[in-house]
């Protein structure tokens, strides 16, 4: 069984509620995990030189363009590389944190990773995507959630990477800190309850899917 991809992008460290709903995943895990912590050691955000060099011949590189290429590269290399992901992709401002739609910047390549029929396409994901607040069906803010539509189209549409994306989301994760929200509390101690115990299942079906595709 080829490896776990964990891509994290919370700031938050410890205190990231999508990395402990992550942690309840990889508890379920059978197998191998490779691990980039966009927050400890971020990935640069796309340059003219990462750009340029993908329509460029390799013998006529500038240091600049060799450099953004084998960036690119050894991301790339990673994500063919497994059989399943896991992204941790809290709301920011009602979208994704810059740190990690700089990583899909430098892996979402035409005609490598997306156009056509992509090398992933059909791979399993499991997206953990925590927030403040609640953007569900009947909440005053659905339809302001810029997380979940944005990566089900970039990772999950046929003409993107056309994976297998399932989201998981513990909401109201401000609850037990605002004043204002206290009423919701025991709304998000039941999302978390609920996020916690999704992601152990998907973990173990993702698992079991992988290992009978080996």
């Amino acid at each position: 069984m080829s490896y776990l991809l964990h891509i994290d992008s919370s700031s938050l460290g410890e205190a990231s509620v999508s990395r402990q709903v992550a942690q309840s995943f990889l508890e379920g895990w059978d197998g191998e995990v490779v691990h980039r912590d966009l927050a400890a050691a971020a990935v640069p955000h796309i340059s003219a030189a990462g750009v340029t060099a993908r329509d460029t011949d390799p013998t006529r590189y500038t240091d600049e363009q060799a450099a953004a290429a084998a960036l690119q590269d050894t991301l790339i290399e990673e994500l063919l590389g497994a059989g399943a992901y896991l992204f941790t992709v809290p709301m920011y401002n009602l979208t994704l944190p810059s740190a990690f739609k700089a990583w899909l910047d430098q892996i979402l390549v035409f005609g490598r990773t997306i156009g056509g029929s992509s090398p992933v396409a059909g791979r399993p994901a499991a997206v953990i995507s925590a927030r403040g607040g609640s953007y569900a069906p009947g909440a005053p803010r659905h339809g302001f959630d810029y997380v979940v539509p944005v990566l089900d189209a970039l990772l999950g549409h046929e003409d993107m990477l056309g994976m297998d994306v399932t989201t998981v989301i513990p909401e109201l994760t401000m609850a037990p800190h605002a004043p204002a929200l206290a009423a919701l509390l025991p709304k998000h101690e039941a999302s978390m309850t609920d996020a916690h115990d999704r992601a152990r299942a998907l973990a173990a079906t993702i698992s079991g899917r992988t290992a009978a595709a080996a």
